[in-house]
């Protein structure tokens, strides 16, 4: 092998969500979150308000990881992750979101598995709100439109901030915090009552997070100095479909709606080309005096995103988005995964240097990976090959953004074990490179093992990287 490698403190890992892999949606205390009531998906799915007797709900049990954790971080381990990435269920914590004291069971349970996370020496990478926002918090109050929701956040964050101190050193404040113009109701609770009113109610809900955001911020430097508070956003690249200059410059403002969040929540202010948005839209912001101040003062110390695919817009189409971020036009010159998502190894490059030229802070790719079937042969082992080629073309560009100067932290494969899909409800579509047998109808054994993929990763991560930067296969 040549002297090719990753940065010997480069954070080699995997990224699950709670409400995609947890199950035990309502044990030990916790209460119903958004996700626990949403059919065939949280991103698009029919949303019911409450649990439905008789209905099929993916969350409820998902792979089962709250009492499977041990086996599934000794996997982890095995090969060889030096960080993994989940989040705290919110409603784990303060069942309904707006109680005054933490439910201690929930508590336990993240200090147990924290734990155990240290004792293969895996850094948590945790995520304070990852589509899962207590359910009360939306029907009782409206989600992130309201208010109220900073104070009920500033509680939960430092209650989560004072009880793992020490255990945890990167923190990340909302799971893709721009998808609230794209799914507005999995990202904020946005309940949107009115298509005209619609610009009005997220960029509202918007401000009230940026403050939540800062305050989290504040108090994470606070309690743990030595903690990083990160932000978390959605950012595959947004290409022209022609060279037209209305293609290039709509394109360019597409890619404002995204960046707008990272502006402020890594600049401190917002920027101008907003105010020409709310003018023109009639937005009127609500806000109180303190509120600039506190953005201003307590920015992130990281930006996270996640990559899965880029998209090519005309001037006046349609925006659409889901979990994988805009849906764009067929790009001619891309091959797509078998759920249709333009697979661009070199758009990862692109948007590193893109946002490492706009902010000068560290970089971490908290989600990246291929959703395909798997076929399990009669030997049992499990070839999916398609998903290392993706991995490994991805890596490379990873490393050639390092080598252009950017600083990035890690990357966490999404999702290192198979979990529930957050687009479509389904076990189908699987990222892991451990498998776990259950299908979408909820049956199966919830028994894990390993792809192909598993013993690749961890040649990966043994050789930091130098496995991908040698011409031998």
């Amino acid at each position: 092998m040549n002297e090719k490698k990753f940065p010997d403190n480069f954070l080699w890992g995997g990224a699950i969500a709670a409400n995609q892999a947890e199950g035990a949606w309502n044990v030990d205390g916790k209460g119903p979150a958004i996700s626990d009531v949403i059919r065939n998906g949280i991103v698009g799915g029919d949303f019911d308000g409450e649990v439905i007797p008789g209905e099929y709900y993916a969350s409820h049990e998902a792979i089962d990881f709250y009492h499977r954790y041990k086996e599934d971080i000794a996997l982890l381990a095995e090969a060889g992750l030096k960080c993994f990435r989940t989040s705290i269920a919110w409603s784990r914590i303060y069942p309904n979101g707006d109680e005054e004291q933490p439910n201690e069971k929930g508590l336990q349970f993240y200090d147990d598995l924290f734990d155990e996370l240290h004792k293969y020496g895996m850094e948590p990478v945790i995520t304070l709100s990852h589509f899962e926002i207590p359910l009360n918090l939306i029907t009782k109050y409206g989600g992130w439109t309201n208010r109220k929701l900073i104070g009920f956040f500033e509680r939960y964050a430092e209650t989560v901030l004072r009880r793992y101190r020490g255990k945890v050193k990167y923190w990340l404040n909302f799971n893709e915090i721009n998808h609230f113009h794209t799914i507005p109701l999995a990202a904020g609770g946005i309940v949107i009552e009115k298509e005209e009113t619609k610009l009005q109610q997220i960029y509202q809900a918007s401000h009230h997070v940026f403050v939540a955001s800062a305050k989290a911020a504040k108090l994470c430097h606070e309690i743990s100095p030595e903690a990083k508070m990160g932000a978390m956003l959605s950012l595959s690249p947004i290409y022209p479909h022609t060279c037209h200059p209305e293609d290039v410059f709509d394109s360019y403002q597409l890619r404002r709606r995204s960046l707008f969040y990272s502006d402020v929540m890594i600049r401190g202010y917002y920027p101008n080309y907003a105010k020409r948005i709310w003018k023109e839209q009639q937005i009127d912001l609500q806000m109180e005096d303190e509120d600039v101040e506190v953005i201003r003062d307590h920015t992130v110390d990281f930006l996270s995103f996640s990559y899965y695919r880029s998209s090519t817009h005309k001037a006046g189409m349609p925006i659409l988005g889901n979990t994988g971020g805009i849906i764009g036009l067929d790009n001619p010159y891309l091959e797509k995964t078998e759920w249709g998502w333009p697979i661009d190894p070199k758009g990862l490059r692109y948007v590193c240097n893109e946002l490492y030229d706009r902010y000068q802070i560290p970089l971490f790719i908290v989600e990246n990976g291929y959703g395909g079937v798997d076929k399990v042969e009669d030997t049992g082992e499990i070839n999916d090959d398609e998903r290392i080629i993706y991995i490994k073309k991805h890596l490379i560009e990873l490393y050639e953004a390092l080598e252009d100067g950017c600083e990035i932290l890690g990357y966490t494969w999404w999702g290192p074990m198979d979990i529930v899909s957050a687009g479509t409800g389904e076990m189908k579509k699987r990222y892991g490179f451990i498998y776990v047998d259950k299908d979408n109808d909820g049956k199966g054994t919830l028994n894990r093992s390993k792809k192909k993929s598993f013993y690749w990763y961890k040649k990966v991560i043994e050789s930091n990287g130098q496995l991908l930067l040698h011409d031998e296969e």
